[in-house]
């Protein structure tokens, strides 16, 4: 019995694969900073932004996905091929994206180290280890996995760390107890009258519904070798994703809002967050969040060194192969970047909210495009967009103008 359930449970993760592959990509060290920082700050007034962005992430991964399987050609070399002006926007994408990522990527190196120096701390009764030490073995680590991996080793990796990672901020989710009559206050739409209210709804928006994930979208579902036949399968893959995310972050703002904002106490570090939790639940629920959030780090960390190659095959429209000189160098190029957040002169907390807020302001960008190519009958056929469907894509741009702006304000 337990053979044949195993073998239904491998099946069922199959089929959605690249919807594990993005909620691991989504759900990273970003989200939890942002999410946590959020719910510190403002308790759960601001969850009608994190219910919103997952919905309009639902909307646009469908959308990437179905152009993709119908066109059998990945996001920006439809934009590139098929919009006029479209191979400058194609460009100025893959630009955004790759120095968003970046920036990301160092923030996400820098949270990662603090938590398992804490870690170590916790477990050798106060032996202290230098984060850079730290960070030299996460990359050699991952550089070897980037050396002799494959996608879908890839894949199968990050679908572990996936659920480890979401079971982990479930069961620190049940020991805080938060209040749910809260919870379900946030979903009445909010904006604090305070300084940074507005970069946060921002980030809140550039972590989960990141241009960069629709993209990223195209590419995965194009590895998975799916077309035309999987279009319900394509969809069933998109929900199960955006509602992952919207679970996995709603329990991370709840934990927040059920102990720093409870106690009057702001996220400025990442163990503020680990600390507050040995009088609610011991070390062991210290051990639980650092495992999460590590767990959450690494699951960000395979996409993001593979996103440049990866956007780069995308734009000229050649065959993505992991183990080509090109990955193997720009994923390694990404990896020794990651050890900016050593030496930049901003706590790393700060740099993801900033990071993320970025990523906000490329999302009409690529709102726009897959607007007008989902319509596009020379490409799509019958399949071209339901006036549901346009709908939709129509109040995401709306609503990534409206969190530019808030970005930009912010910024400013």
């Amino acid at each position: 019995m337990l053979k044949t359930f195993g073998k239904k449970l491998i099946i069922a993760l199959g089929l959605i694969g690249p919807g594990l592959f993005l909620i691991g990509y989504n759900i990273g060290t970003g989200s939890v900073i942002t999410m946590a920082k959020a719910g510190a700050e403002y308790g759960m007034s601001l969850f009608w932004a994190l219910v919103l962005s997952c919905v309009f992430t639902y909307v646009l991964m469908v959308a990437y996905g179905q152009v993709t399987l119908v066109s059998g050609k990945t996001a920006l070399f439809n934009i590139k091929r098929n919009i006029k002006f479209g191979k400058p926007l194609a460009l100025y994408i893959l630009a955004a994206l790759i120095i968003g990522e970046v920036l990301a990527l160092m923030g996400i190196m820098g949270i990662a180290a603090d938590l398992l120096q804490e870690g170590a701390r916790l477990l050798g009764n106060g032996t202290v280890i230098s984060t850079v030490a730290i960070t030299t073995v996460l990359v050699i680590a991952l550089f070897a996995l980037l050396y002799y991996g494959r996608y879908a080793l890839f894949e199968k990796i990050l679908t572990g760390v996936v659920l480890f990672m979401g079971l982990s901020f479930i069961v620190v989710f049940f020991m805080v107890k938060p209040d749910f009559v809260e919870i379900a206050k946030g979903l009445i739409p909010k904006i604090p009258d305070k300084p940074g209210s507005f970069g946060l709804i921002a980030a809140i928006v550039g972590t989960t519904c990141s241009a960069a994930v629709f993209v990223v979208r195209s590419i995965v579902v194009s590895e998975k070798g799916w077309g035309i036949a999987n279009l319900k399968t394509e969809k069933r893959d998109a929900l199960v994703s955006a509602f992952m995310m919207l679970l996995l972050s709603g329990c991370i703002m709840a934990v927040a809002a059920g102990t720093l904002h409870v106690m009057g106490k702001n996220l400025e570090n990442t163990l503020d967050l680990i600390t507050l939790f040995e009088p609610i639940g011991g070390k062991l629920a210290s051990f639980i969040l650092i495992f999460g959030i590590t767990s959450a780090a690494i699951s960000t960390i395979f996409p993001i060194i593979l996103i440049a190659p990866w956007l780069i095959c995308d734009y000229t429209g050649k065959p993505r192969n992991i183990k080509s000189p090109m990955f193997r160098i720009l994923g390694g190029l990404g990896l020794l970047l990651s050890f900016g957040a050593q030496f930049v002169d901003m706590r790393p907390p700060a740099l993801m909210i900033f990071s993320q807020a970025f990523q906000a302001c490329i999302l009409p960008a690529v709102t726009l495009p897959i607007l007008i190519l989902i319509n596009n009958k020379s490409i799509m056929g019958e399949h071209t967009a339901s006036r549901r469907m346009n709908i939709g894509i129509g109040s995401v741009l709306v609503f990534g103008l409206i969190t530019t702006y808030f970005a930009i304000i912010d910024f400013i």
